[in-house]
C-alpha cells in the first residue's frame, strides 16, 4: 500500500470438527486468523463466510457465527458482515484482513543452515477430531485439543518477530511435514527434525498407533512423503502421525540460533508455548530423527 503498510487478505473454512457450534465458529475462526500471524501481520478486519442447511435451526446458525465474532473480538477485530448460502452440511470460516510492514513480512522461505525450528503449540488435532466422531477419543482428549484449537497464534507471531525470525508458517491441512517441505522448497534448505522433541497432545500417540488418522494423512504421505527421510527407528504409524493434518494448528518458525534463548525465556514469560524441535541444515529434504 505504501513504504510503511502491506496488505495480507487471506480465507479459510471447513465443516464441523466438535460438537459444540459456539466452540466450532470459535475454531474455525482462531484458525483463518493463523495465516496473518504466520506472516507477521496484524489483523483489522474479517468478514464470514458460511454455508447452512436450510433444515439447521437459526439458534445453532447463531452459535456458530457467534463464536466466530467472539475469537475476532478476541484478536481485537470486528467481523463486518459476509455471506452465507446454502448448503446440505456447514461449512464456516473467514475472510481475514491484515496489515504487515513490507520488510517485517514473514514467509516461508528464507531459513538459513543453523536455524533453530521452534513450534508454538502441540500436534496431533487431526488424529484426536478424529477420534472423536468414532467415538474413540476421551473428553479429557478431546478437551485439551479444543483448548488448543482455540489458541490464537498473535503471541507466538509477536515472538517470532522480536526475534528475528527468518522463516515461518502455520500448520494446518498438510500436516507438520508437509508445511515444513514448503520451507525447505522455498528456502533451498534442508530440515533435521527430533521426533523425540515433537510435543503430542493427549491421546494422538494412541490414536495415532491404532490407525485413527484422517484421510488427509494419507494423502499428505503421498505427496510430500518423496521430500522426508525417517530413521529406521521410528515405527510407520508414528511417520504417518507427522503427516497427519492439523486444525488451527501452531506456528513453525525458524530463529537464528543466536535468539533461541532468548525467545525461550520471553515465551516462559509470556505463559506462551514454544518447543524447540530440529534445525536448519545444508542438505535439501527433511530428515526426521528418532533422537537429538
Amino acid at each position: 500500500m505504501n513504504d510503511e503498510q502491506a496488505l495480507v487478505i487471506t480465507t479459510d473454512f471447513f465443516t464441523p470438527i466438535v460438537d459444540d457450534p459456539y466452540t466450532y465458529g470459535a475454531i474455525a475462526a482462531a484458525n483463518s486468523l493463523s495465516d496473518l500471524y504466520a506472516m507477521g501481520a496484524r489483523p483489522i478486519l474479517a468478514l464470514n463466510i458460511a454455508a447452512l442447511p436450510k433444515t439447521l435451526p437459526v439458534s445453532i446458525g447463531a452459535d456458530i457465527l457467534r463464536g466466530g465474532a467472539d475469537k475476532a473480538r478476541e484478536a481485537g477485530i470486528l467481523v463486518a458482515g459476509g455471506h452465507t448460502i446454502q448448503d446440505n452440511e456447514p461449512k464456516y470460516g473467514l475472510v481475514a484482513i491484515g496489515l504487515v510492514h513490507p520488510r517485517r513480512i514473514l514467509r516461508k522461505g528464507g531459513a538459513r543452515p543453523g536455524d533453530r525450528l521452534f513450534l508454538s503449540k502441540p500436534l496431533g488435532t487431526g488424529v484426536v477430531t478424529t477420534g472423536l466422531k468414532r467415538d474413540l477419543a476421551t473428553e479429557a482428549e478431546v478437551a485439551a485439543a479444543t483448548a488448543s484449537m482455540l489458541r490464537l497464534n498473535a503471541t507466538a507471531a509477536a515472538i517470532a518477530l522480536a526475534h528475528e525470525a527468518r522463516a515461518a508458517t502455520d500448520i494446518t491441512g498438510f500436516g507438520l511435514l508437509g508445511h515444513a517441505v514448503e520451507m525447505v522448497r522455498q528456502g533451498g534448505v534442508g530440515f533435521r527434525i527430533a521426533y523425540d522433541r515433537l510435543p503430542w497432545l493427549p491421546g494422538a500417540r494412541r490414536l495415532g498407533e491404532e490407525w485413527v488418522y484422517p484421510g488427509g494423512a494419507h494423502d499428505n504421505r503421498r505427496y510430500f512423503g518423496p521430500h522426508v527421510r525417517f530413521d529406521s527407528g521410528l515405527a510407520e504409524w508414528e511417520q504417518v502421525l507427522c503427516f497427519s493434518p492439523e486444525t488451527s494448528g501452531g506456528l513453525l518458525m525458524a530463529l537464528p540460533p543466536e535468539q533461541a534463548e532468548a525467545a525461550r525465556q520471553e515465551a516462559l514469560a509470556r505463559g506462551q508455548d514454544l518447543w524447540e524441535i530440529g534445525e536448519v541444515t545444508e542438505n535439501g529434504g527433511i530428515l526426521v530423527t528418532s533422537n537429538w
